[in-house]
C-alpha cells in the first residue's frame, strides 16, 4: 500500500517541502467561504484544501453568503405580494437584476433575465432565435455552446479550431460571406474553458456585424476573472453563471436585445410569464416577466448581484491583472516539471485566465486527479471538460479513433475517455499555491504515488484503494460519491 520510503517530500500543515502558504484568504476585501478547509489525506495527515478547481465552481465570497443570510429572514414571494416582507423580496430580486446590468455594462434598453445558469441560458437563446436562423460557432466550445442549436428549426455550422486569433477573425468573415441569406447568431466564447485564452470579442462582434449577423458571449469563464462591457464591444447577447462568479446559489444570466427574446413562445410556459388565460387563448406578458416563467430563484440572484456588486468595487480591470500575471507563472512553473504536456491554442504570449491544461506522461489523466487529492489534498479537475472536440483536438485523437472510444463508451466501457488535468485559478490563488501544485508534481514524477488506486469500472474513474478519509460529519444526507456518471465543466 505504502509502497515508498515514508520520508518522500509530502505535503503536509506543518512543515515541509510543499507546505502551502496560509496566505489570507482575500484579494482587497474579497474574503472566500472555506479557503484552506481542513481535509484528510489517505495517508493519514490533514492538510489545508488547496482550491485549484475555479473554472468549474467558484467557492461563495464572505460578502455574497452574508448578503444571503440577511436576506433570507426577508425572503418571500415577488411581483405580485401584498405583504411587506413580498414587497422586501421584490425591491432585492429587481435590485439584483439593476446590479448585473451595470456590471455587464449594458446597453440601457438591454433585458437581463434570471436563469439556472449559462446552459440554462443559451438553451433559453436557441429557443428563441427565429426559425431558419444559422448558428455559427468554433469547434473549441463548451458544450452549453454547441448542442443546444441542434435544436429543429436551427441550422448549426461549426468551425475548425483556430490557430491563431486572425485566423479565428478570417475563419468567421469567410463563413459569413458565404452564409444563405436569413438571420445569424455567431455564438462564441469569451474565454477558453480548457487552456484559458482570452477571444477578441471586439473583433469578431464588428466581424459578425459586418456581415448582417448578431453575436453571443458566453462569459461563463470570462465574466469571474476579466471587464465586461457589452455596449463598448457591441455584443448582442452575453450568458454566463452565478456559480462561477462567486455565487454559486443557482442562478446564471441570459442578458441582451429583447427583440428575439420576445419569442411568440417562451421557453418556459407557465405562471408569472403570463396576463391572461383562458382555455383557449394566452395573452404574454413583456419582459423579463416573459421569460421568467414559475417561482424565480431570488436568494440565486441576490447572491449573483451581491458577488455583482463585490467584484465591480474591487475592480475588473485590476483583477484581470493580477490574475493574467498569475497564469504566466503558473504556467511556466507547471510546465517547467519533468514529464508534463502543457496545452495550448495559441502562442504563450497570448493574454489567458489562470488556467493550465496539462498531462504527465505515464498516468492517466483520472489517476493524476485522484493522487493529487488523496496525497496532496490538492483539488483539481479532470476529464475533457465539456468541451470533447476541442480535447480531442489538442490530443490528436483522429476521427477513426474517437469513433472506437464512442463504441466503448456505449459498451459500457468508459476507463480510457481521453482527457487532461486543470487547474484553475481565482480570488485567493497565490504564487505559494502554484508552487505547491508544481511540487507535488515533481514529486509524482519522480517518486510515484504513496498509495494504491484501482480503474471503477463504473465511473471510469480512478479511486483509493483502500479509501481512507472519512466524510464530514454534516447535518444533511451524503450519498455515495461515483454514483453517477458524465462529467462537469
Amino acid at each position: 500500500m505504502n509502497r515508498l520510503p515514508r520520508d518522500r517530500p509530502a505535503r503536509v500543515a506543518d512543515g515541509g517541502a510543499t507546505t502551502t502558504s496560509l496566505t489570507p484568504p482575500l484579494v482587497g476585501d474579497l474574503h472566500l467561504v472555506g479557503h484552506q478547509l481542513p481535509v484528510p489525506l489517505v495517508t493519514g495527515e490533514e492538510v489545508p484544501y488547496l482550491n485549484l478547481d475555479y473554472a468549474a465552481s467558484t467557492p461563495p465570497l464572505v460578502r455574497v453568503a452574508e448578503a444571503v443570510q440577511a436576506f433570507l429572514p426577508w425572503y418571500s414571494s415577488v411581483h405580485r405580494g401584498a405583504g411587506h416582507k413580498s414587497q422586501v423580496a421584490t425591491a432585492a430580486y429587481e435590485g439584483a437584476r439593476e446590479r448585473v446590468h451595470r456590471f455587464l455594462g449594458l446597453r440601457a434598453d438591454d433585458q437581463v433575465l434570471f436563469v439556472r445558469n449559462t446552459t440554462d441560458a443559451i438553451n433559453l437563446l436557441a429557443s428563441a432565435l427565429p426559425d431558419g436562423c444559422q448558428v455559427i460557432t468554433f469547434a473549441v466550445e463548451h458544450h452549453a455552446n454547441l448542442l443546444p442549436w441542434r435544436r429543429p428549426g436551427l441550422s448549426a455550422r461549426h468551425l475548425p479550431v483556430p490557430a491563431t486569433p486572425g485566423d479565428a477573425l478570417e475563419q468567421l468573415d469567410s463563413a459569413l460571406r458565404d452564409r444563405p441569406a436569413g438571420p445569424c447568431l455567431v455564438a462564441v466564447t469569451g474565454a477558453s474553458n480548457v487552456t484559458g485564452e482570452i477571444w477578441p470579442i471586439g473583433e469578431l462582434a464588428e466581424v459578425a456585424h459586418r456581415h448582417g449577423a448578431r453575436i453571443l458571449l458566453d462569459a461563463a469563464q470570462l465574466a469571474p476573472h476579466h471587464p465586461i462591457d457589452v455596449a463598448g464591444l457591441e455584443v448582442d447577447f452575453v450568458a454566463f453563471s452565478g456559480h462561477k462568479i462567486y455565487a454559486p446559489f443557482g442562478a446564471g444570466v441570459l442578458a441582451g436585445r429583447g427583440d428575439w427574446l420576445r419569442a411568440p413562445v417562451p421557453y418556459l410556459r407557465g405562471g408569472g410569464a403570463v396576463e391572461f388565460v383562458t382555455l383557449d387563448t394566452v395573452l404574454w406578458s413583456d419582459l423579463p416577466d416573459r421569460q421568467e416563467a414559475g417561482s424565480p430563484n431570488v436568494v440565486g440572484a441576490v447572491a449573483l448581484g451581491a458577488a455583482c456588486e463585490a467584484l465591480s468595487g474591487y475592480g475588473m480591470e485590476r483583477l484581470a491583472a493580477e490574475e493574467m500575471a498569475l497564469a504566466r507563472y503558473a504556467r511556466e512553473r507547471i510546465g517547467a516539471v519533468e514529464d508534463v504536456e502543457l496545452y495550448r491554442l495559441w502562442p504563450e504570449t497570448h493574454p489567458r485566465l489562470a488556467i493550465a491544461t496539462f498531462n504527465v506522461r505515464g498516468l492517466w489523466h483520472s489517476q493524476l486527479a485522484a493522487i493529487l487529492s488523496a496525497e496532496y489534498g490538492i483539488g483539481v479537475r479532470h476529464g475533457c471538460f465539456c468541451a470533447h472536440p476541442l480535447i480531442l483536438s489538442l490530443l490528436h485523437v483522429g476521427t477513426t479513433e474517437a469513433e472506437r472510444i464512442r463504441t466503448e463508451i456505449s459498451d459500457g466501457a468508459k476507463g480510457r475517455v481521453p482527457g487532461a488535468v486543470r487547474a484553475s485559478m481565482g480570488l485567493g490563488t497565490t504564487r505559494d499555491d502554484v508552487d505547491a501544485l508544481a511540487a507535488a508534481l515533481d514529486s509524482i514524477v519522480k517518486w510515484g504515488p504513496r498509495w494504491t488506486y484501482r480503474l471503477d469500472a463504473a465511473t471510469g474513474e480512478y479511486v483509493p484503494d483502500p479509501e481512507t478519509r472519512p466524510m464530514p460529519a454534516l447535518p444533511i444526507a451524503l450519498a455515495p460519491v461515483g454514483a453517477r456518471g458524465g462529467e462537469s465543466s
